[in-house]
């Protein structure tokens, strides 16, 4: 059960009706200093050390890097959470289950976090369909096999479970709670506060230019700045899911999911041989930008190619999922334990 009494004390933070009595506890430039400073600490310490700094012969996806890297944002979402609760507790003076609620950490909320999976699900029907009904895929998919044998690697426990349990506590669960305690409005700390996860993505730049250094810096430049915009929007999303569940598991497995289909098809016809995830030991961010490198399906097709009935029904269904999504967003969305009125 949500803690309804400190939400309508929270509430009256930013509430205009109430702003002269309760001014908001914490100032706008205290949190943006603790946003940037948060956000150093997530990516900075990769570069202090030789364990986790790349080079010409150290590369990201070293199974020695992902183990130090992995130990690294853990204590830094560690120090970060003791420095929230520390900050939330002189300001706010909350009760022990009004902070766990706060930072999205309890309730659970099963069903919240379900329906928020369902909309993210939506918007990749169209690859969804291509996986498991154009490709076969569906049969192994229901044994667990492709999951069990992802999370069997290095890059596959970094990709789909460190990645998105530390960033979304980190961006999530601390950096939005400390804005909704600023004269800022639920709103604008919706858009404000993905930009610095996204600025946290930035320097895959040099990492990229390290590994690729035959690739012209402007393609390099180009390519960061797209994840730059990706990673925001997803950003904008999850914040948009935990400010209206309260619910940290929900953005944690919704940004799992993400990670795991990547970038939906927006052109091309449907091919076969193209995983709907990335096999054991296999950076899914890397094949996507080279499909010849993606592991081969099991469905024979002649020529390598499906009739163009297949790409038809897939961009119908993208389509179609991403109405239903806009339809359902606000619908799928809506709980007892939401953080603030969006």
């Amino acid at each position: 059960m949500a803690p309804l009494d400190f939400l309508r004390k929270f509430k009256s933070y930013y509430s205009k009706e109430e702003e002269e009595n309760a001014p908001p506890p914490l100032s706008v430039g205290l949190v943006v200093c603790l946003s940037i400073a948060f956000t150093a600490f997530y990516v900075l310490p990769f570069y202090l050390s030789t364990a986790t700094r790349p080079s010409s012969t150290i590369f990201r996806d070293s199974h020695a890097v992902i183990k130090a890297r992995i130990r690294t944002v853990v204590l830094a979402c560690a120090l970060c959470a003791l420095v929230t609760l520390y900050v939330i507790g002189e300001n706010v003076h909350p009760s022990s289950t009004e902070m766990l609620h706060l930072l999205g950490w309890f309730p659970i909320g099963f069903g919240d976090t379900l329906r928020a999976l369902l909309l993210t699900m939506l918007l990749f029907s169209g690859p969804l369909f291509e996986g498991a009904i154009a490709e076969g895929a569906w049969r192994s998919w229901v044994t667990g096999r492709p999951l069990l044998e992802t999370l069997s690697s290095w890059i596959g426990w970094r990709n789909f479970v460190a990645g998105p349990i530390t960033e979304e506590f980190l961006f999530r669960s601390l950096l939005t709670p400390l804005s909704l305690l600023t004269p800022l409005t639920p709103r604008q700390t919706m858009f404000i506060t993905p930009l610095y996860f996204g600025i946290a993505h930035i320097h895959h730049f040099y990492e990229f230019t390290l590994t690729h250094p035959r690739v012209p810096y402007l393609h390099a430049l180009l390519n960061s700045l797209f994840q730059l915009a990706y990673t925001t929007l997803f950003g904008w999303y999850a914040n948009f899911v935990f400010v209206r569940t309260g619910n940290l598991l929900a953005v944690i497995l919704a940004h799992a999911f993400c990670n795991w289909m990547g970038l939906p098809r927006v052109w091309g016809r449907v091919e076969a041989g193209v995983p709907i995830g990335p096999p054991a030991g296999v950076d899914a961010s890397r094949d996507r930008d080279h499909p010849s490198r993606r592991a081969e399906s099991t469905v024979q097709v002649v020529g390598g190619e499906l009739g163009i009935g297949w790409s038809v029904a897939y961009y119908v269904l993208l389509f179609a999922g991403a109405v239903v999504f806009e339809r359902n967003l606000w619908v799928l969305t809506e709980s007892t334990g939401k953080l603030a009125e969006i």
